[in-house]
């Protein structure tokens, strides 16, 4: 059960009491239940780490060490059984979420008339259901990593909205701070690697429904090709001269998938390729960031999305990304690997005008 902010403010307040003459006290999170302290132990008694126990044992909590490169992060956890909520908001956001991009897959693809039969919203399946696993494993990527890596995180929030996908994606709350640059990496690459891969695997499935035409309707919208999804259509499909590819409501979800994964890895701020290009690269990350930003204008003039992006990077969500509880700790070959596979999958899935 969540406590009150000033429970919680009181009850730091009361830690770092406890705390004075056997650390110097750096930084102090909550997440809303447990409690976090950074700091750096002073090493008078070396018992400290079984008087500290103690001190905060007798304040109600159980407490876990973890050395961070001469830090030292204190885990405080309430001692005794908290009744376990069922998450319900994200319970009904997910269910939202459902009805929205169902309703997107009846109505747009299918043309059915899902208002005088709401039955109708079944034929929305084929679009819909592949949809929600690129955005589940996505979300999941990122949550099952932050629990690895004991970065206290929410649940995932999907994001109904009426848009042409149903949705405005999902997003994970990280409610304790990222202790390094390998933390970082971890949480910001597995989303997008997930995402991605099965991104691919829907497309590839739903090329296997889509059709072939002589030429294109003026009804529909033409989608922008991106490297993989070009290179996936001359492997998998043989579109003659003359002829356009018609994409099938899974394939679409394919090409929504991709198309998303790219915007979540444009390195700005706290989006995933924010936390990837900081952990490759540090404070230059800001560096980059601007320069993306920048040239996001100009493509505007074929694609107005991407005024809205450079807007959002440039108020809301910040060029700069924070930097972790160590940054000095570095990033191992196989982490830089992994960082530099995710940063080319921006590269493959990117493309300058998305619709028209």
């Amino acid at each position: 059960m969540k406590k009150s902010k000033q429970k919680l403010k009181e009850e730091i307040e009361a830690c770092r009491k406890a705390l004075l003459d056997i650390m110097i006290v750096t930084g102090a999170y909550h997440d809303g239940k447990d409690i976090m302290i950074i700091g750096k132990p002073f090493y008078f008694d070396p018992n400290w780490k079984d008087v500290t126990k103690v001190r905060l044992s007798s304040l109600g909590f159980k407490t876990s060490f973890e050395d961070n490169n001469g830090q030292v992060i204190l885990e405080l956890k309430k001692v005794g059984k908290t009744k376990k909520q069922i998450p319900w908001f994200n319970i009904i956001l997910f269910f939202l979420t459902l009805v929205s991009t169902f309703s997107v897959g009846a109505v747009l693809f299918e043309n059915k008339n899902i208002l005088s039969n709401p039955l109708l919203i079944r034929y929305g399946a084929s679009f819909a259901i592949p949809l929600m696993l690129i955005l589940l494993f996505h979300e999941f990527g990122h949550y099952f990593f932050s629990k690895r890596r004991k970065i206290k995180t929410s649940l995932p929030y999907f994001i109904p909205g009426p848009t042409i996908l149903g949705t405005f994606g999902a997003v994970i709350k990280s409610r304790s701070p990222f202790k390094s640059r390998k933390d970082l990496l971890d949480v910001g690459a597995s989303g997008p690697i997930w995402g991605f891969i099965i991104s691919v695997f829907v497309v590839i499935i739903g090329f296997s429904s889509s059709e072939i035409v002589e030429e294109v309707s003026k009804e529909g919208f033409i989608l922008g090709d991106s490297l993989i999804f070009l290179f996936l259509s001359k492997l998998f499909l043989n579109v003659p001269e003359g002829h356009q590819l018609v994409l099938s409501p899974t394939a679409f979800a394919g090409w929504a998938g991709l198309f998303v994964t790219m915007l979540n890895l444009l390195p700005i701020g706290q989006l995933d390729g924010g936390h990837i290009t900081y952990a490759l690269l540090g404070r230059k990350q800001k560096k980059v960031s601007k320069y993306v930003v920048l040239a996001l204008i100009p493509l505007g003039y074929f694609w107005l999305g991407w005024l809205l992006w450079a807007g959002l990077g440039l108020f809301v969500l910040n060029l700069s990304h924070p930097p972790t509880l160590n940054d000095s700790i570095p990033l191992d070959r196989k982490r830089k690997v992994i960082g530099w596979i995710s940063l080319a999958i921006f590269v493959l899935c990117f493309t300058p005008i998305p619709i028209k």
